[in-house]
């Protein structure tokens, strides 16, 4: 059976003019070498090999600014992903870049060899969140930018960052309402990580900045991520990729390998008291849900059913077929408690 596999390619800090105050490029991408078109033809052939579904997967360069760097290092790059793409294998280029490296002139380029989404990396849609953390870009470029990708006919995706050095939860909540206004395919939401040998990293060891913790990133996330959905926006990653030299590089800030299961865990715990609240529950309440959302409502190390009996909610968790997905019923139970 064929299998969605996207393939990545990585372009370690190469096109980018900017050193952003939380960036260390090779930390997140976890290399340094400069991929060539034998490395783009040796990783769509692995990937093909593996049986990948064509009509869904991409070749995707990510890591740095892809469409800033050399001109024709770019191209060569392209050339070699495009046939793969002209001959159905895969669905088209995905490429992520800076908001200030898009123009017409680019944009025309990437349509040319068969680039089907670019994903900006805005970061944050406040200019002094922006200016504070040298990105280099303006509020007003990501818009500039978003506009013509679009214009294009090619998927727009944006990337957001929560946590950064200046920023606040209002603010992120203010970046995420600007981003639903730009009509998104996709969104990446990034809680920042404090990384070796960067600014970042300066400040916070000189008491100038404290990045969030995980579980006030995890309560800011719980809200960021229904509003994407509500808008109909999918938010194909919320936090950083496990692996890759995040952990090796890893000072402070919000990282963990299973960052958007707790947001999702958090979600389903805010709903259960509602349901409390709303129907006024006492102490032994039995919670149904879908039965792929178990998990989720459990939380991971049973977190949720442990914080309920902290409040002195004892409970339990069962499947119910007419429970939708992402919902949850919660009621008082008088018989036999059911196993968790």
């Amino acid at each position: 059976m064929n299998k969605h596999a996207n393939v990545a390619i990585f372009v370690p800090h190469l096109g980018c003019r900017h050193r952003c105050s939380f960036c260390n490029q090779v930390a997140i991408s976890g290399q340094q070498k400069e991929p060539g078109p034998e490395d783009v033809v040796s990783a769509a052939e692995i990937a093909l090999k593996s049986g990948v579904d064509s009509e869904n997967s991409e070749i995707a360069f990510f890591g740095g600014s892809f469409t800033a760097i050399d001109r024709d290092y770019m191209l060569s790059l392209l050339k070699a992903a495009f046939p793969y793409v002209q001959n159905g294998y895969f669905k088209g280029i995905r490429c992520s870049t800076r908001p200030d490296a898009i123009d017409c002139d680019t944009l025309e380029i990437l349509k040319e060899y068969g680039v089907s989404a670019v994903e900006l990396g805005a970061q944050s849609m406040d200019d002094e969140v922006l200016k504070l953390n040298e990105r280099g870009h303006t509020c007003a470029d990501t818009v500039k930018a978003s506009n013509l990708i679009k214009s294009f006919g090619i998927e727009l995706g944006l990337q957001m960052m929560t946590g950064l050095y200046g920023d606040t939860d209002e603010k992120c909540l203010e970046t995420a309402e600007k981003i639903i206004g730009l009509s998104p395919k996709t969104v990446r939401i990034y809680p920042t990580v404090v990384l070796e040998n960067t600014k970042l990293c300066e400040l916070y060891r000189q008491g100038k900045y404290i990045p969030p913790t995980l579980d006030e990133t995890v309560d800011l996330c719980s809200k960021l991520l229904p509003m994407f959905e509500k808008a109909g926006i999918k938010v194909i990653r919320l936090g950083l990729h496990s692996g890759g030299g995040v952990e090796e590089g890893y000072v402070a800030g919000c990282y963990h390998p299973a960052f958007r299961e707790k947001v999702e865990s958090k979600i389903f715990f805010d709903k259960i008291m509602n349901e409390i609240r709303e129907k006024r529950l006492e102490s032994n309440i039995l919670i149904k849900c879908a039965g792929k959302d178990i998990s989720k409502v459990v939380g991971q190390k049973k977190e949720n059913i442990n914080k309920l009996k902290s409040i002195g909610y004892d409970a339990s968790v069962i499947a119910d077929e007419n429970i939708k997905a992402g919902e949850v019923s919660a009621e008082n139970y008088i018989s036999k408690k059911p196993e968790t």
